[in-house]
Formats: C-alpha cells, structure tokens, sequence
C-alpha cells in the first residue's frame, strides 16, 4: 500500500511539492511565489490602515450627526454613504483624522456589564444560615414566594413588592440571605457593588444601571443584589461638584428602574446596607425597596446555632459544652463565630493535634475580641 502523501506546510515544502508532482515544475514555482507576494502585501497594506475609533451618536442633524468621542468631547461630523441609518445612542466607527462615520458597528451595549457584576448561581441553602428563621420567612414572603407560585398573587389581586432592604451590623449574613433566596429559587444571582456604578464621564455611570437591569431580564429569574448600597443611595444634599451630581444621576437612573415604565417581572432586588440612616427616603417607599428586613446581632440561641453550623465538621471532644462557649461570645456577629472556629482550628494545629480542645476555643474567643477591640481603638482615633 503506498504511504499518504502529506500536505505542504509551507512555501519551500509547496515548491519542493510541486517539482515532484507538476509536468512544468518552474510554472508552478512562479505561480507559488507570486500568491505569497501577493498575501505579504495585503497584509502590509492592513498593517499601514490607520485604526478606527469607536464613539458614540448624540444627536442627528440632517445629513450631519453629533458624535462623542472617548475622552467625552462632541463633534459635528459626516457620514459615509455606505453607511446605515443611525440613532441616538448607536455606536459607530470614525476616522480618527477627519471623524467621517464610516459603519456602525452592531452593539448596542455601552459597557461589558458581566466586567462590572458578579454573575454566579448559588448553592447555599437555608440550613446554611443559623438564628435567622424570622428574617429567613420575611425574605421568602417577598422574593421566594412570588417567583415560586405567582398565580397566588394574581388571584388575590395584588402585587407583590419588587425588592427588600437587608440592613445590619457588618458580618450578620446579609449576603448569604441573598444567595440562599437565588438559590432556592433557582435564580441568576447578580451581585453589584454600589461605588462600581458610579463612572467617571457624564451620564455613564447611568447607562451602566439601565445595561445592568436589561441585562437581568434577559437572565431572568434573576435577584440582582446591590451591595453598599449606601454608597449610591445617600440622602442627596446640593454640594455642587461635578462628581457629586454625577453619583446623583446614576442614583436617579436607578429609581427609574425600581419603579419606572418597564416592568421588573421576574427579576427581584436585594439592597444591602450597614447605614440605613444615611439613606435617601426616596430609595425606601412603598413600591421601590418597600419591605426592610434588620439582621440583629445574633442572640444566646442564635449564636449556639451558627456555632453548630460552623464547627459541625470539625473534630473535638464530644463532652464539649458549647453552651457554656457560646456564652462568651456576647456580642460576636456571625462572621466572628465563624473566626472563632477556625482560629481553634489553627490553634490544634499548630500543637501537631487533629482535634480540637476546649482551651482552643477560648484561645480562639480572646483573640476575636482583642481584634475587636484594636479595632474600636483605631476607629476612635481615626474619627474620634
């Protein structure tokens, strides 16, 4: 059987191929040679084409149109004949030395929102979450439920609110009441951070909450989770900077898309906070975030629940009282039990143990505290 032939693989191995297999060997060297000079010519010509810039359309003139360019100032420019019809908002292609729009180019998305937002589907269940049974069927009624068996709404006639307010000390499991609702409902989880919707030209940073909320629909069922929602949402006072009346703007775009024209349907919102007094009232009323929920500080039974949550793999005496260990946590948010348990953890092992102890734990509980306290110390200096 005669071995395959293997292709040229390049323009020596396609001259060498053709003085074998060509009548007229040199014909065909020429007519190789002449396409690769051809091909390295083109490319030099590609390589020599000045870029494009990428802007925006403002406003349309007639046979003129107002384009913004990146660094945000606006020109009046032609428009090729080879291209489409535009609109306001539209993104084009310009010639950076005349601006002539060449093309428009087929986005309408201002930003990449998937840059700016955390999109994940969760797997915490509500057997994850400890001494919150009271805040866990509140935010069921308002997100579970009406995602879940919205037919029950539509027989009684009502609407059911369109998002909830998390509000607590830090650590208290505000975002794991967010996460356990997206995943008990199966839901997009799409987590922003309020500063990041704050942008540095005019206007953007509002563009980017109407994407973000377009964005959820499309990926709906979807709880969109704005964290810090403090730092976009406070009380709005007339400073007169140009950033502070941006921060306004985009705040403003967010009401619109809390409580504007086009519906929310199946996407809910979950805003989360440590200063809920610093909020504006306009993002609280009824029909925007209308139900409020507080995360407290965990009590002496809610403490001993997310301590069992937390040390439930670990391994230790089983005669341990955790009762008497959680007692010495007054105070302690969830965050800090769970510390708690993992310094124990750090503690056996730096003793070559793989248990733990009852002096780890209160090892543990001393460290936690003396951090909170260097800490208040250092937030009174600071601020007094």
């Amino acid at each position: 059987m005669p071995a395959k032939e293997s292709k040229p693989k390049n323009i020596i191995d396609s001259i060498m191929y053709s003085y074998s297999t060509s009548t007229n060997p040199y014909e065909e060297e020429n007519r190789i040679l002449k396409e690769t000079i051809n091909r390295l010519k083109e490319e030099i010509e590609r390589f020599k084409s000045m870029p494009l810039m990428v802007c925006e359309v403002r406003e349309i003139f007639g046979n003129n149109v107002l384009i913004r360019i990146p660094n945000g100032n606006q020109f009046l420019v032609n428009v090729s004949s080879d291209c489409g019809k535009l609109r306001s908002g539209d993104l084009i292609l310009v010639e950076q030395k005349n601006l002539t729009i060449i093309k428009k180019v087929p986005i309408t998305r201002r930003f990449n929102v998937e840059k700016f937002v955390i999109v994940e589907k969760p797997v915490i269940t509500w057997e994850e979450i400890g001494g919150l049974s009271q805040q866990i069927q509140e935010i069921k009624e308002v997100v579970e439920l009406p995602l879940k068996k919205p037919e029950l709404f539509r027989k009684i006639g009502i609407t059911p609110p369109k998002g909830v307010l998390l509000y607590g000390e830090p650590g208290t499991g505000k975002t794991l009441l967010a996460k356990a609702v997206a995943a008990s409902t199966n839901s997009t989880f799409i987590e922003v951070v309020g500063s990041e919707l704050v942008q540095k030209f005019i206007g953007e940073g509002a563009k980017l909450v109407k994407e973000i909320f377009e964005f959820a629909r499309k990926k709906a069922p979807a709880i969109v989770f704005i964290d810090e929602l403090d730092a976009l949402a406070a009380k709005r006072i007339e400073v007169g900077t140009s950033g502070e009346r941006e921060v306004n703007r985009t705040f403003m775009q967010l009401l619109a898309e809390l409580d504007g024209f086009r519906p929310l349907d199946n996407v809910k919102i979950i805003g989360a906070t440590n200063r809920k007094d610093i909020l504006d009232p306009a993002v609280i009323r009824p029909g925007r975030l209308d139900r409020l929920i507080q995360i407290p500080i965990p009590g002496k039974e809610a403490r001993l629940d997310i301590f069992n949550i937390h040390s439930k793999n670990m391994s230790f005496d089983k005669k341990l009282n955790f009762g008497a260990l959680t007692m010495q946590m007054e105070g302690f948010s969830g965050a800090e039990i769970k510390a708690v348990c993992t310094e124990a953890g750090y503690f056996a092992i730096r003793n070559n143990r793989t248990y733990v102890t009852k002096e780890d734990f209160l090892k543990a509980i001393t460290k936690v505290k003396e951090e909170e306290k260097l800490e208040g110390k250092e937030y009174a200096a600071m601020f007094g």
